[in-house]
């Protein structure tokens, strides 16, 4: 297969990978967020802490965001963009999150960049940035 041919499945692969990483968030099934992440994943993220080290730290930050919504969050990908290359890939997307209580919703859009290495011949999550515009 020639470099166009592999970066094209490559983006493929991730893509799929991105997309059963945010369903596995709408159904708060934490297997399935963790299933393709790197033990030594880091995440930057725009609430405390402003970073995770770790699968363990990654996975304590997901309680807190659970807990926020007894219903299932809307947490759509919008104008994803991936770039692959052999061993590294990353993909940019601006996303939508809505958390809904029995009284109310909070809506959040923000920047999501997310870095995958290619380990042992499958494409890994090693990190994740999230990030809001500044306000005035």
């Amino acid at each position: 297969m020639n470099a166009s041919g592999r970066q094209t499945g490559d983006a493929k692969q991730i893509r799929t990978l991105i997309e059963q990483w945010a369903e596995a968030v709408r159904r708060k099934d934490m297997d399935g967020i963790l299933r393709h992440h790197a033990a030594d994943f880091i995440m930057f993220d725009v609430p405390p802490p402003l970073q995770s080290r770790g699968i363990d730290a990654y996975r304590d930050t997901w309680p807190l965001f659970f807990g926020a919504s007894p219903q299932p969050p809307v947490f759509e990908i919008a104008d994803l963009k991936i770039t692959a290359g052999a061993d590294v890939a990353f993909a940019i997307a601006l996303m939508r999150c809505v958390l809904v209580t029995q009284t109310e919703s909070s809506d959040l859009d923000f920047r999501l960049t997310i870095c995958f290495e290619k380990i042992a011949g499958q494409w890994t999550f090693v990190h994740e940035h999230h990030s809001v515009p500044a306000v005035d």
